[in-house]
């Protein structure tokens, strides 16, 4: 795109009126959405106008449209619901509604609308759009408008963003609300887990999902629910004698308690439902379980978004403001969503379509047909669910056995990788063993048989089950042979990743138990520690030994597990939602607790190496102010020009501010450095406070997301590691000593690939453990934007066509 082209789509901006609303149920990220489309919106030259209460308000009128400014969305994004509100309204559904709406919108200039809300609120604003130049005759008939406001108003531009908990609506990976509802159920259910147990009780849990499953079936899959009820696909008949049955086998096996999820539209084969104090009694009366049922209800649908929902919300809303730019009197009404990582627009009725198209199949009890056009990753949920929850006999033995193993850092969803490829290895028929320790673990023979009750439980843990080690291979490389030789390891499976050890000043003050809250006390000069690679380079390291070691030429995967997501060949490692998620956390807390102080700046250094990862997406999620990271270089000049910016700030109604700082960002500009910087700088107008998160990110509980990815990339990999030793099996034996049999799995954009860690060698900086290229840079401009940095729209919008490629109607989930 030319340069002359992006300063005309700016000038666009100018003269516009965008007005932004919530419809329908209330689904967390809303905020987030609002806040975007109305920075974006400002950024842009356009008047921002909030619509409060919905289409209701939009047909009121009055003082429920009203202009907003910057500061009208700040300190929005951490909350749940809608702080503009929104309310079910008949009145649009009419005419005669629609007209005064019309008339309210022109009194305004208003002639762009982003509507965020399910598909029955995109499908009025769709109806408003096509009836708009009938309206605007109507109301010139009436008196009630000139022609000439009609001319100049003449055509509406309509986008819509997705917000519903459910995930129902076809033509996006996933809808605004949906992960922070999932983090509501997993909360729920790790805690009814632990009451469970003391007690070997059975629970009932009830999850929302009258027409999608979709809550249902991801909880189900992460926590490894006993039995999972959706409407999608109703149990056959006499499924209540095969649920008691296997849930007698799991207690006979040694379990306290059962889990059985169900979404509050399930239904039988006939289409009768199935209710949560049905399935109770049905527990009591025939197994004699203690039985609770806990209805979830509205929980799901409040608390503070998620660090996905946030980040989503704010790509789709900026992108919202892009599509009303580039509208032209040929644009159909579109839906901004999500395909992987990319923010694309589709056609809105389009998408409504297939969202119905799944209803009528399942109403027409098509079952197997409306779980395909709920999309691939719903799909590949249910048949991962169906395969993982109950052990099924291999049809035979094979004569693969494999070792699975963790290495270097923990991170959040290791357990749910080592589960399902333990369950999924049996499956096949395979020797599965896990080693403790890592390789270190591997030299010294700690290695043990695994069977499927095993890894019962291991879900929901954080942290390594299987303990890990920093240790390479190369410092035991004879007696690592030695052992693959004497248990006959053709297979392994490396869970860990490629990031620095622990060290630095942000490692030596949470050791020394000053985690949160330092002050100006902390001015001690800490020199880094180098630390050291994990499960890539070790893996690379033992497929260059083959041609010294022929016990060596075995398959080999490594799923990437790090909170700093540097690992090359893939978009997202396991673990770094959870840590983005922890650090979100705790910078809400240390952003509340400056509301009381005022005129206060809070520096928060994150984890994550040179990988900048971390801080920038905790930076968008928690709406700082700055984000300093290694790969987006800063000067002495930046720093002065964040410095003025607060300064400027605290003049203003928001009299805080927060800046994060990767660890490794600047060799000179340290942490400690920009506390002396800011204090200095700010003297009489803000004072500073250091907080170092530290292992606070490695820690606590995996989230819906990385258990489920876990889980899957555990399954993709075994599967993908079983066929490569069939084709490398002869005569007895495996010999495998081509490139593509020592793979890294991992995510780009909504495809599982499969690269060869000699391949991704080429493309790896390994001086600072970084992929020579990174999709999440395109999120910096995004994070400067809507901090109100000046940049200029035609370096965001550069940076998002280097990036992102805009597609056109694919209504398929991912993986």
């Amino acid at each position: 795109m030319a340069a002359a082209e992006l300063e005309r789509l700016r000038m666009a901006g100018a003269g516009m009126a965008i007005a932004v609303l919530t419809s329908g149920g209330d689904a967390q990220g809303m905020n987030a959405a609002v806040r975007a489309v109305t920075r974006m919106g400002i950024y842009v030259g356009a008047k921002v106008f909030l619509i409060y209460e919905g289409y209701e308000g939009l047909v009121e009128g009055g003082d429920n449209i009203k202009q907003a400014n910057w500061l009208s969305v700040s300190n929005i994004i951490q909350l749940g619901g809608t702080v503009i509100g929104s309310a079910r309204c008949k009145a649009f559904t009419t005419r005669a509604g629609r007209l005064r709406a019309a008339r309210n919108l022109v009194e305004h200039g208003i002639t762009n609308l982003c509507v965020i809300g399910g598909d029955g609120s995109l499908t009025g604003a769709d109806i408003f759009r096509s009836e708009w130049a009938g309206l605007l005759e109507e109301l010139v008939r009436e008196g009630l408008i000139s022609e000439e406001v009609a001319r100049k108003n003449c055509r509406l531009n309509i986008v819509g963003l997705v917000g519903s908990i459910d995930n129902d609506f076809c033509g996006t990976d996933m809808t605004i609300g949906t992960d922070s509802a999932l983090h509501r159920i997993m909360e729920v259910v790790d805690a009814i887990t632990t009451t469970a147990q003391s007690h070997q009780r059975t629970f009932v849990l009830e999850v929302m999902g009258r027409h999608c499953g979709y809550l249902a079936l991801v909880s189900g899959l992460a926590s490894g629910a006993d039995w999972l009820f959706i409407p999608e696909s109703p149990p056959e008949d006499g499924w209540e004698d095969l649920m008691c049955e296997r849930l007698g086998e799991t207690r006979s096996r040694g379990s306290r308690l059962n889990i059985i999820i169900i979404a509050e539209g399930a239904i039988d084969r006939s289409g009768k439902p199935i209710t949560s104090n049905y399935v109770k009694d049905l527990v009591v009366q025939r197994l004699g379980f203690d039985t609770r049922v806990t209805v979830l209800g509205h929980v799901q649908r409040g608390g503070t978004p998620s660090a996905f929902d946030r980040v989503l919300s704010s790509k789709m809303g900026m992108e919202a403001v892009m599509a009303l730019l580039e509208a032209t009197p040929d644009t159909p009404a579109c839906v901004v969503s999500l395909s992987g990582n990319q923010s694309v627009r589709l056609p809105l009725m389009e998408c409504v379509q297939v969202t119905k198209d799944v209803q009528k199949a399942m109403d027409e009890k098509r079952f197997e047909e409306a779980i395909q056009l709920r999309g691939r990753s719903f799909e590949n949920n249910w048949n991962i669910y169906k395969l993982l929850a109950h052990q099924k006999p291999a049809q035979e033995k094979s004569p693969f056995s494999m070792a699975i193993l963790n290495v270097g850092a923990p991170a959040a969803g290791m357990n749910a990788a080592v589960r399902s490829a333990v369950r999924i290895g049996i499956c096949q028929g395979h020797t599965i063993y896990v080693v403790s320790d890592g390789f270190e673990g591997l030299a010294k023979g700690q290695i043990r048989e695994v069977g499927w009750h095993d890894v019962a439980g291991w879900l929901g843990r954080g942290g390594s089950m299987l303990g890990t080690k920093r240790t390479l291979p190369k410092t035991c490389m004879e007696k690592i042979v030695e052992n693959v030789r004497k248990f006959n390891i053709q297979g392994l499976l490396v869970i860990g990743g490629f990031e620095v050890g622990s060290g630095g000043p942000g490692w030596l003050w949470a050791s020394r138990g000053i985690l949160l809250g330092c002050g100006s006390g902390c001015r001690a000069s800490i020199s880094q520690s180098p630390g050291c690679l994990q499960a890539y380079e070790g893996v690379l390291q033992l497929v260059e030994a083959r041609g010294q070691y022929e016990e060596l030429c075995i398959v080999m995967c490594v799923i990437p597990a790090t909170i700093s997501n540097n690992v090359p060949g893939t978009d997202f490692s396991l673990g770094s939602d959870t840590a983005v998620n922890a650090a979100m956390e705790s910078c809400d807390r240390i952003k509340q607790s400056a509301s009381g102080t005022k005129r206060r700046v809070f520096i928060v250094e994150t984890m994550g190496g040179y990988c900048g990862y971390l801080s920038t997406v905790t930076g968008i999620a928690v709406g700082a102010d700055a984000a300093y990271v290694y790969e987006d270089p800063f000067t002495i000049h930046d720093l002065k020009a964040n410095v003025e910016h607060l300064t400027d700030k605290m003049k203003t109604d928001i009299q805080r501010g927060l800046v994060l700082r990767n660890e490794k960002c600047h060799e000179h500009y340290t942490t400690e450095f920009l506390y002396n910087l800011y204090s200095s700088e700010g003297k009489g107008i803000f004072d500073c406070r250091i907080n170092v998160l530290g292992h606070l990110q490695q820690g606590g509980a995996p989230t819906p997301f990385d258990r489920n990815y876990g889980t899957k990339l555990g399954v993709k990999a075994v599967l993908w590691m079983s066929e490569k030793l069939q084709q490398v099996y002869s005569k007895g034996r495996v010999f495998a000593n081509s490139g593509d049999t020592a793979c890294v799995i991992g995510l780009r954009k909504k495809v599982v690939a499969f690269s060869p860690v000699t391949e991704l060698k080429k493309v790896t900086d390994f001086e600072h453990r970084l992929p020579q290229e990174q999709w999440w840079l395109n999120l910096r401009l995004m994070l400067k934007m809507l901090a109100n940095y000046q940049i200029s729209l035609t370096e965001y919008i550069s940076g998002q066509m280097e990036h992102v490629t805009r597609r056109t109607l694919s209504i398929e989930k991912g993986f």
